[in-house]
């Protein structure tokens, strides 16, 4: 099979293409990046120095960025669920592509400063960091419970790259500031997401990695 995908279960941002690629039973074949698999690891360095993952490779074409990756699936792989709807409706398309960047700039990545700031030594902690990452998911939850009212799935009523793109945010954004008690619409997202069959599965492969994320540190 030509699709190789160099990712961790537990990443979020795997998550988001491996949610892609569940969706359309499209076949590859995973290049597991542990730190105790050093040949793995020098692929994935060799193919692209920045050492972010995910990275797709087909064919001896490497595919960075999690968006772009699901977007050369839907150009060159593609399956029944058409997750970025490129010539059939642009204005479509577009929002889709408006609500992906939303979830990553500003519930993923403040997301992920929080849990960031958990693995640091004590002594180089951001506060001021946490609050302001703090404070960014806030002002995003409150825009999202709006948006989402009435809506299915992110961007209308079909799956999307833009869902890729919220299960995981949401997902582990609610473990490190929780939303579930206060903005019903979104925990009602986030909870048919979590049904959606390949974000459950998802989930059911990073179990026994789950032990691996970061608690809050003792105060």
């Amino acid at each position: 099979m030509s699709l190789v995908l160099y990712a961790h279960p537990l990443s979020s941002y795997c998550w988001k293409v491996l949610i892609a690629l569940h969706e359309n039973d499209t076949p590859f074949t995973l290049r597991q990046l542990d730190f105790d698999n050093e040949e793995v690891g020098r692929e994935f360095a060799e193919l692209w120095p920045i050492a972010k993952m995910p990275i797709l490779t087909d064919h001896g074409r490497t595919i960075v960025e999690s968006s772009v990756i699901i977007e050369y699936l839907g150009l060159h792989h593609r399956g029944p669920a058409n997750l970025v709807p490129h010539h059939a409706d642009p204005d479509a398309a577009l929002k889709v592509r408006e609500m992906d960047r939303v979830f990553d700039n500003y519930v993923m990545m403040p997301m992920q400063n929080i849990v960031f700031d958990r693995i640091r030594p004590a002594d180089s902690r951001d506060p001021f960091g946490v609050a302001g990452a703090r404070t960014l998911l806030d002002k995003a939850y409150g825009w999202l419970e709006g948006e989402l009212a009435g809506r299915t799935w992110a961007a209308g009523e079909d799956f999307s790259l833009a869902d890729c793109a919220a299960a995981p945010s949401l997902h582990y954004a609610e473990k490190v500031h929780p939303f579930r008690d206060r903005l019903p619409v979104l925990a009602a997202y986030l909870d048919r997401l979590e049904a959606r069959p390949s974000v459950a599965r998802v989930l059911e492969e990073a179990r026994p990695y789950a032990h691996m994320f970061p608690q809050e540190p003792a105060a």
